[in-house]
């Protein structure tokens, strides 16, 4: 039998039943790297992954985005191993994302425990010891029943509460030693692959980094720490907890009961006074004679359209009268525009805007000035002067949507009192359980690969493809200037993933098997398998998901 290595472009013999990890040796020095995973046929498999037909086989480094996220998911194995040997009974909550690490609690009874100095040590020596042992992963399949019975014996009564509410007939599990556990994905052959992390105390839990102490210093150097974004994290979870529901399965179980009205109609209600609670803000501002120009920042699909509509209604009410102006009139012209590293039009880039024009114009505007707001020409490429003229009056507050609001190269002229920042995203706060979090960047994909799908006709594959470039952009762009936010605007919905289901699963479905993009539809078809469908028809016209979803009441 013969495995094609799409790595090499050879054909390798195998016998059947050995494993992909087999066919690495006699690759030799043609594989420029050791893997930690692979694509069979496209999908993403573990090394230990057994060969008894003819198969694609593509080795995937750590470093790639895929083999990333199988270190950090068997670094999270090894955390839960050593924190069950540093403290017994404990409970590790792997909350979410941040900072480039993931923010963790413990947790003794429900309430969280000070994570010290002391703990953070010994909680890595065990961690390198791991390390040092070079324990196997071992990956189960069995009757969902029995691996109901192992997790509820451990105290994983997330993943019980999960498993229970997706009546499947088997569930894939690992071992590590004597503890079981369940991943959203493949993990490495061994903790021996799992070299590189680092782990700090924070607030009341730490930061996990997959990365050495010395990247890590690095990136503390140069990032301070999120507490902004850390504080509406917390603030969710908190709202999270007072709705009961933390994790898919008890979302699945409030479906379940016909709480879905409920959930809606409060997560609906959170965004409102959130916005209020912004537009509060600007409004006294803008009495004390500031905040003439609020600037609303985020990444793509965090939805900042309609929360900046929705901020202007707000505005509204507290007697100020909105005036919106798109950056994307700021283009240069097509042929000045930046290119990335593939020659193509950045448009990502601050450089894309005419950032001189802009500041003039917002001098003048703040000054009173009747302005003349240009027009920028996609179809011709230039930028085409038409009669828009715009003035703010006494209660006016000018709105500003775009990637850039947060960078203060953006209004370098504008004096600092005049500008107020909204940052807005998708933080995402539900787990799939205790070890399996959702991330803010799968949210975001989804909604961008239904919205371009409805709007633009833009097939799965595409969005898919696109992807990685929009996120090298928000890494560059956005991601770095979030803690200048004055005010950080969580646009995620407790529901709405049980909503985007129904409407991304045929779109994925269409992703070729063929194409290597299928692995990434395939993972995202998976995640959302754990929800049950929430039906749109009791999701509001004004609410943010409708940009997405189409049926909103306002105008795009």
């Amino acid at each position: 039998m013969k495995i094609f290595c799409k790595n090499t472009q050879t054909y390798v013999s195998v016998l059947g039943g050995e494993k992909v990890i087999d066919l690495i040796p006699r690759l030799g020095r043609e594989l420029k790297f050791f893997p930690i995973c692979a694509r069979v046929n496209n999908k993403t498999e573990d090394l230990c992954f057994p060969l008894f037909s003819p198969k694609q086989v593509e080795f995937l480094s750590a470093d790639s985005p895929t083999g990333r996220r199988v270190y950090v998911r068997s670094l999270c194995m090894m955390l839960y191993k050593a924190v069950q040997e540093v403290m017994p009974g404990v409970v590790l909550r792997i909350e979410h994302s941040m900072s480039r690490g993931h923010y963790c609690r413990l947790l003794k009874d429900d309430e969280p425990v000070d994570v010290t100095p002391e703990i953070a040590d010994e909680l890595l020596s065990h961690l390198r010891n791991l390390v040092d042992s070079d324990i196997p992963f071992r990956r189960h399949e069995r009757l969902t029943k029995d691996v109901i019975d192992v997790f509820r014996k451990q105290g994983l009564n997330a993943k019980v509460t999960l498993l229970e509410t997706l009546h499947e007939l088997y569930t894939t599990y690992y071992r590590l030693g004597d503890l079981a556990d369940s991943y959203y994905g493949p993990l490495a052959p061994t903790t021996g692959f799992i070299r590189d992390f680092d782990l700090r105390p924070y607030k009341d839990g730490f930061l996990l980094f997959p990365y050495s102490r010395e990247a890590t210093d690095e990136i503390i150097r140069n990032n301070p720490p999120q507490d902004k974004m850390y504080k509406a994290f917390t603030d969710q979870l908190m709202f999270n907890r007072v709705i009961q529901v933390k994790n898919v399965g008890e979302l699945n179980m409030a479906v379940k009961n016909r709480r879905t009205a409920e959930l809606i109609n409060v997560a609906e209600a959170m965004h409102d006074k959130l916005l209020g609670r912004i537009s509060d803000e600007i409004a006294e501002r803008r009495h004390e004679g500031g905040a003439g120009i609020v600037l609303i920042a985020g990444p793509s699909s965090s939805g900042k359209t309609t929360s900046t509509k929705r901020l202007a209604i707000q505005l509204m009410t507290n007697l100020i009268v909105p005036k919106m102006i798109s950056l994307d009139d700021y283009f240069v012209n097509r042929e000045v525009t930046p290119r990335d590293e593939t020659g193509d039009y950045d448009y990502e880039s601050l450089h894309a805007l005419d950032l001189e024009r802009l500041n003039s114009d917002l001098t003048r505007l703040l000054a009173g000035e009747v302005v003349n707001i240009p027009t920028y020409s996609f179809e011709l490429g230039r930028r085409v002067e038409r009669a828009k003229p715009l003035k703010l009056d006494k209660n006016d507050v000018l709105l500003i949507e775009g990637i850039h609001g947060l960078n203060p190269e953006l209004t370098a002229s504008i004096n600092p009192d005049e500008v107020y920042k909204v940052y807005v995203s998708a933080l995402t706060t539900l787990k799939i359980d205790n070890h399996n979090w959702i991330s803010t960047s799968d949210n975001r994909l989804l909604r961008r690969i239904v919205r371009d799908n409805k709007y633009r006709r833009t097939s799965a594959l595409d969005t898919i493809r696109r992807w990685p470039s929009v996120r090298r952009g928000e890494e560059k762009w956005i991601f770095p200037f979030s803690e200048n936010a004055d005010a950080t605007f969580n646009s995620s919905l407790i529901f709405e993933l049980g909503v985007m289901k129904n409407y991304a699963d045929p779109i994925l479905r269409d992703v070729p098997r063929d194409d290597e993009a299928y692995a990434e539809a395939y993972r995202l078809l998976r995640l959302l398998s754990y929800f049950e469908p929430i039906p749109a028809d009791q999701i509001p016209t004004t609410s943010l998901l409708r940009e997405f979803l189409g049926g909103s009441s306002f105008r795009y």
